[in-house]
């Protein structure tokens, strides 16, 4: 996929982006209910649009794996997009982080998942009987489960059944996946998750290019994480010829990207970041910071007005990250 516009906004940054400008629509802002649409990225690998959250696929002779599954309300509709692509069985779930419109889907598509351990794969992540195997973070398994006693964030069916700390790697459908935990990013359980032979990233709510990102402080988010991360994705991906192409990005939501892409984001939140602990050092208050308006020749594109996540709410999440408030 190509975006012209977006590439000319590393040389043109504000032409660019008062040519593109759209509201961003955070992923609270999308209850489900629309159309699953399918776009074939590269490799082995697909993405899935409409069910919430962006959705990966990889299909091949070993099956079906999947990274995220949307909001729960979606899942006979994503099901029925990967029914279109194979009709084997589905043997693995990664999650990118533990926000529901990645994650709802997780009961359902599990349940339909593989009874037998199927295709070449390294370590012992997937049981037979139980289904499709959910792979997350640590930390995401602490956020939807609870102490003995308290109630759960999410039912159990949904709980990760595999979780790794630092990085796991496996081998499925003929190539290396390596999934890299991204600490105190957009939450404090963000997984990017690589896919070598195919040469294609997916990389949750650290990257969505059509809003400034969202940073869950309540779940261990960060500005400086955000910001490392995206340097992270910067560090794996490879352009093509005249920076298109090459290295290709599935976002958390929005639309399909490259390394260009990404490159202008990260230097976008990079600046801000920096302008917002300008303010900080100058001893401004989070109230004087966003009158200030830190991000006003980025608006155009990623600054919405409305809705979940405002410009503003994520100048205060910014000030409130640098400073230390909760």
């Amino acid at each position: 996929m190509k975006n012209v516009l977006l590439k000319a906004a590393i040389a043109l940054p504000l032409l660019a982006a008062l040519a593109s400008a759209q509201e961003a629509k955070p992923a609270e802002q999308h209850p489900g209910g629309g159309e699953v649409h399918i776009l074939k990225v590269q490799g082995n690998i697909y993405m899935l649009v409409g069910a919430g959250g962006n959705i990966a696929v990889s299909v091949g002779n070993d099956g079906v794996l999947l990274v995220d599954t949307g909001l729960a309300n979606m899942s006979d509709k994503v099901i029925a997009a990967i029914r279109t692509l194979s009709t084997k069985p589905i043997h693995y779930i990664i999650n990118t982080h533990v926000h529901a419109d990645h994650t709802g889907g997780n009961e359902a598509i599990a349940k339909i998942g593989t009874t037998i351990v199927g295709g070449n794969v390294t370590g012992d992540i997937a049981d037979a009987g139980q289904g499709a195997a959910v792979i997350a973070q640590e930390t995401v398994l602490d956020r939807m489960s609870a102490p003995t006693g308290k109630q759960s964030a999410m039912p159990q069916g949904a709980w990760p059944t595999d979780t790794y700390t630092e990085e796991k790697n496996m081998y499925f459908n003929g190539e290396g996946i390596q999934i890299m935990h991204q600490p105190a990013a957009h939450t404090d359980g963000d997984s990017l998750v690589y896919f070598r032979r195919s040469d294609v990233v997916v990389t949750g709510d650290i990257f969505t290019p059509e809003r400034y990102p969202i940073i869950d402080l309540q779940r261990g988010g960060s500005i400086n994480g955000i910001i490392a991360g995206l340097n992270h994705l910067i560090d794996i991906t490879i352009p093509a010829s005249k920076q298109e192409g090459g290295t290709y990005i599935i976002p958390g939501h929005g639309r399909l990207c490259d390394q260009a892409d990404l490159v202008f984001y990260q230097e976008m939140v990079t600046i801000i970041r920096d302008r917002v602990q300008a303010s900080i050092k100058k001893g401004m208050t989070m109230e004087q910071v966003v009158a200030s308006k830190p991000t006003r020749d980025y608006d155009p594109v990623f600054g919405a007005t409305t809705g979940f996540w405002t410009r503003d709410k994520f100048v205060e999440a910014v000030y409130k990250s640098l400073s230390g408030e909760k």
